[in-house]
């Protein structure tokens, strides 16, 4: 007999795998139909003579809040 603790642990880890891939799927079709993830308004790009310094701050606001609804309304239909 299976150890619970295994056996819960292989699930979360092959559901996590699966999320991942759906999210790189969802990352490749926005590329494809022009999403401007990464050049929204309030993303950070300072570009000197030499170096140039980037950092999506709204993109990485809104994927937040659209993770923390998923997993919310994954949690809740685990119930």
């Amino acid at each position: 007999m299976a150890d619970l603790g295994v056996t819960n642990l292989g699930k979360m880890l092959v559901f996590s795998g699966a999320l991942l891939a759906a999210i790189g799927v969802l990352l490749i079709a926005s590329g494809r139909i022009h999403l401007p993830l990464g050049r929204l308004p309030g993303d950070i790009v300072y570009r000197g003579r030499n170096s140039t310094f980037y950092f999506p701050l709204t993109t990485c606001i809104l994927l937040s809040g659209v993770l923390s609804l998923v997993l919310y309304l994954v949690r809740r239909a685990g119930r």
